[in-house]
């Protein structure tokens, strides 16, 4: 009885099914539970451990690196366990084949996801040392042209294994990608006139420039235009390439604004007073705050005018400021030609009659 008990034993271990016996399937089953079970044990312990530790340490890097181990997902582990197990097993050539593409496309997934995780942290970084929201902005587009990158060599390693040419494919590409470019070559112009701004920073949200013969606040750098408050209230919004290439006046950089401007006495004012007249013009300007004289002289002789040319700093950027001061400078020339009988000149003719 005990004889044919271990004869029918042995013959049910030797059954063999799809090329492998039963005793080969429970050796395979065996060594995938416990494949799992070092996974599942890397992933609560190990993982655990080193999150206590990254606790201790000041900094992220390695919060970040947990991260990136943590996006490795349970799926991922079972199908690589069934993946180990397989040398146990007598599989087809073709099921083997198609278990190891599924393999290549999990892994590169699982790699791209990871590699996304530390993209996201180094912009992350450098973007956290920036007030600029102008720069915080160009970094995100940034962050999102390596991610696609990311995308497309993962999508060219996963077709090179599947067994596409992706010489002949890439080469395509480039073709393709250039004949796009052009289609769209002002979008691009646009797209990278924007980094340049962003990274130059001629001027920044705030800043008041003069573009030819329009002025305003800039309030938005965008990626393909910039938009300004004009001085008369409306909206004013250039494409980014245009800007780059223009000649840009920024006031905001002022620290102090250089004034130049002139006035006329007529021919018959008194040789003494027209001596005098520079020390008038600039005790009046030195008597004003926020202005800092630096010359004045009878510069020419005009048609209908002996004329005087001042130079002034305004000690600000500000420009109604400016205009304050300028308005101050005005009124007390005028205060004081006045006391002193000195006339302002003004186009004249004189006809003599014989």
């Amino acid at each position: 009885m005990l004889n044919l008990f271990e004869q029918f034993s042995q013959a049910s271990w030797n059954v063999v099914l799809l090329g492998n016996s039963i005793l080969d399937y429970l050796v395979a089953l065996g060594s995938l539970i416990l494949f799992l079970l070092v996974f599942k044990i890397f992933q609560l312990v190990v993982l655990n451990r080193l999150k206590k530790l990254s606790k201790r340490t000041k900094t992220d890097a390695d919060d970040t690196l947990i991260e990136a181990v943590q996006s490795l997902k349970p799926p991922f582990y079972y199908f690589l366990s069934i993946y180990f197990v397989l040398p146990f097993l007598e599989i087809r050539a073709d099921v083997l084949n198609i278990i190891k593409n599924i393999l290549v496309i999990l892994i590169v997934y699982q790699v791209i996801k990871a590699v996304l995780v530390l993209v996201d942290y180094i912009f992350k970084k450098i973007t956290e040392k920036k007030k600029d929201e102008g720069v915080k902005t160009a970094f995100s587009y940034l962050s999102i042209f390596a991610k696609v990158l990311v995308w497309s060599f993962g999508l060219l390693l996963i077709l090179s294994n599947l067994g596409v040419n992706i010489t002949s494919l890439v080469a395509g590409l480039g073709i393709g990608g250039i004949a796009f470019a052009f289609a769209i070559k002002n979008i691009l112009e646009d797209l990278f006139s924007s980094f340049a701004i962003f990274f130059d920073k001629p001027f920044v949200p705030g800043d008041f420039i003069q573009v030819g013969d329009q002025r305003g606040v800039v309030k938005k750098i965008g990626i393909k235009t910039t938009r300004i408050q004009a001085t008369q209230g409306e909206e004013i919004v250039f494409s980014n390439q245009e800007l780059t290439s223009s000649q840009i006046h920024n006031f905001k950089k002022l620290r102090e604004r250089r004034i130049n401007f002139s006035f006329g006495i007529i021919y018959e004012t008194p040789l003494e007073k027209i001596a005098e007249i520079s020390d008038m013009v600039k005790k009046i300007i030195l008597e004003i705050e926020g202005a800092r004289f630096d010359r004045a002289h009878f510069n020419c002789f005009a048609d209908s005018a002996l004329s005087f040319e001042v130079v002034y700093f305004v000690m600000s950027d500000d420009y109604n400021q400016y205009m304050d001061i300028q308005q101050k400078i005005n009124l007390a020339i005028l205060e004081v030609f006045k006391k002193e009988g000195i006339e302002m000149a003004y186009p004249t003719r004189v006809v003599y009659q014989k």
